[in-house]
């Protein structure tokens, strides 16, 4: 077994044994260094290099005036800041038969066969056999990293004086792999809407594709799997280079066998309602339970990352908990926001053997990297409910208007359907209540692309567009196959519910 360090914060990151689990082939910025006595603040930008070190707070739109990306041409608006940098003081899987879900790869090699061009655009519109509203990502083209399943958005919105860009981290398999084993890539957009991704690993500093994949070391995590779930967007003066740092917490999941608790669940009614594909995963070969943790990892451009080990042996940020404990099933959906310096939250969910509910948990870090634990604070809904089998991958994101903490949660009924809920609370850590008395968005119906289910939340919320949100989510087909959507806040609010995207008003 192999030495393990603990980074606190990642003051001791600089050219690491951290570095050694970088994906093959990629080469990491030789030089970079962050002074241990920096102080965590919120950062609206990651485009400069300020004084001390700054996290962002928990938003997923960020005004930036440093970036030089393509004007749109469908008048979305957009909004302004000049902040001072230097001080901080800125103000299911493969089977349904439509041409719809892989668009993308009959589109893109359509466009230019011949060429070996590995970026394309994500599909966006209709087509006949099925309905297609909502969905703005499928599946990449044949041959590509992520030609058999997609999903786990974490959507970022970048605003710049008269530009904006948008970054979407996702986890995506391979049809040609029987393993299924979901890595990490990265599409970009200018709206939001219509997305760039690559058919392979990323080359460069601004190319798409596949950007972290499995770990090599048979110790690790992530040896099996590994889906992104928060990108904390930091930047240092002491970080010798001009671009800001990228955190990505993730969920690893390893090849080794998983305890008691998940055979328990595999053998109950749940395994019966294909509910273990986001939760845990099986190695088909073996049939062993693969254990998944939480995990991060660090970029300077949000595409090349260097794993930071946590004090968990397999390099996780912390183990599950006791044979006794709410979370002794595994660690999922590691979602982090910023609450103040010093603060920082950390949402995931796990499985509660001894209620049989899914259940959202919260646990506390001054530096993101060392956590405690603070228990369960969203679990089942009444019996009869659209959750009365609990809550799971949620997303929590502070409004900007009244600094309400707002979790947007996948909700699980007594039959193991799947639909979007949403809960708010005034502090972020007690008395989650939740909001209306049904769910802000269900599956697709008919011949909907996502009539299976919908999952895996991604709140944003439009600054400069009053009181607009989007939710990006994971919609799954009837018959497993997988695909993002997007829905719009209903009534300009984030608790009037949610419709699926269907074209821009002009």
């Amino acid at each position: 077994m192999p030495s393990l360090k603990v980074y606190s914060a990642v003051a001791d990151f600089a050219t690491s044994a951290a570095t050694r689990h970088l994906l093959p082939g990629i080469i990491m910025p030789k030089s970079i260094n962050i002074s241990p006595s920096s102080i965590l603040r919120p950062h609206p930008c990651p485009c400069s290099k300020p004084s001390t070190l700054h996290l962002l707070p928990c938003r997923r739109s960020f005004n930036c005036s440093s970036f030089t990306y393509p004007k749109l041409t469908h008048g979305v608006p957009h909004c302004s800041t000049n902040p001072n940098l230097d001080n901080g003081t800125a103000a299911d899987k493969h089977a349904l038969t439509s041409q719809n879900l892989s668009l993308g790869a009959q589109q893109n090699e359509s466009q230019n066969p011949d060429s070996g061009e590995s970026r394309a655009s994500s599909p966006s519109s209709s087509v006949s056999s099925v309905n297609s509203h909502g969905l703005v990502f499928g599946l990449g083209s044949l041959g590509s990293w992520d030609s058999g399943a997609v999903g786990s958005p974490v959507v970022k919105r970048f605003l710049s004086d008269e530009e904006e860009r948008w970054y979407m981290w996702y986890h995506g398999s391979s049809s040609e792999d029987p393993m299924g084993k979901d890595i990490v890539g990265l599409a970009v957009s200018s709206n939001g809407i219509h997305w760039e991704r690559g058919k392979g690993g990323v080359q460069s500093a601004d190319d798409v594709g596949m950007v972290l994949n499995v770990s090599e070391d048979w110790w690790a995590l992530d040896t099996h799997s590994i889906r992104p779930a928060e990108v904390v967007i930091m930047s240092s003066s002491k970080i010798r280079g001009s671009s800001a740092v990228y955190w990505l917490y993730y969920t690893g999941y390893s090849n080794s066998e998983q305890s008691s608790v998940l055979s328990q669940i595999l053998n109950s009614e749940i395994s019966k309602m294909s509910l273990l594909d986001d939760q845990v995963k099986v190695v088909v070969e073996t049939g062993r339970v693969c254990k998944s943790l939480p995990g991060l990892a660090m970029s300077q451009d949000g595409r090349h990352w260097a794993r930071l080990e946590g004090e968990h042996h397999s390099g996780a940020l912390f183990d599950v908990g006791s044979e006794t404990e709410w979370d002794s099933a595994y660690i999922s959906s590691p979602q982090v926001v910023f609450h103040q310096p010093g603060d920082l939250r950390m949402y995931y969910h796990s499985y509660d053997a001894k209620k049989s509910h899914f259940a959202v948990g919260v646990a506390r870090s001054r530096d993101g990297m060392n956590w405690i634990k603070l228990g369960k604070v969203l679990g089942a809904g009444a019996a009869g409910t659209f959750d009365e089998l609990g809550a799971m991958n949620a997303c929590v994101v502070k409004s900007n208007e009244d600094g309400t903490y707002f979790m947007a949660y996948e909700a699980v009924n007594a039959t193991g359907g799947r639909s979007l809920g949403l809960a708010a609370s005034a502090d972020g850590l007690r008395a989650w209540k939740r909001v209306g008395g049904g769910p802000i968005l269900e599956p697709g119906d008919g011949d909907s692309w996502d009539n299976g289910g919908v999952g895996s939340p991604c709140l944003v919320h439009m600054e400069g567009e009053a009181s607009e949100w989007r939710v990006y989510y994971t919609g799954v087909g009837r018959h497993g196959r997988s695909g993002i959507g997007m829905a719009v806040s209903a009534k300009g609010s984030v608790t009037g519910g949610f419709e699926r995207w269907k074209g821009f008003h002009l």
